[in-house]
């Protein structure tokens, strides 16, 4: 895993750069997002393939669980991806009014990520 940081308008923005899946569990998702809090990140990009496809079944509580830390600690999240494929009415109500904060956001790539963390 690779750490890259942008910096946009004085803003520190941490991009997980990775091959493989990052975040299996929300004890996972935690330990990310404590590990880049204590770099003095609060602003973090995440890949979609960095994450459990288990994420988005919305059953298994795993993305509440997690993006529930994120917004204790104030901390904003982008997911990067695709997120078409899913036809799952409750994930995609979940995408759209999560995409109308500003703490979580579901965008199809880094540079939409980063015009919104920055914004």
């Amino acid at each position: 895993m690779k750490i890259e940081t942008h910096t946009i308008n004085n803003i520190n923005i941490a991009e997980v750069i990775s091959e493989e899946i990052i975040i299996n569990d929300a004890a996972d998702g935690l330990d990310l997002l404590g590990n880049l809090y204590y770099q003095g990140f609060d602003k973090i990009i995440i890949h979609k393939q960095n994450i459990t496809p288990d994420f988005f079944d919305l059953k298994n509580v795993i993305a509440g669980e997690i993006l529930q830390k994120f917004s204790n600690y104030r901390v904003s999240l982008a997911i990067i991806g695709y997120f078409s494929s899913y036809q799952s009415k409750s994930i995609k109500d979940f995408i759209y009014e999560s995409n109308k904060g500003k703490h979580i956001n579901f965008l199809g790539s880094t540079a939409e990520a980063l015009t919104k963390l920055a914004g």
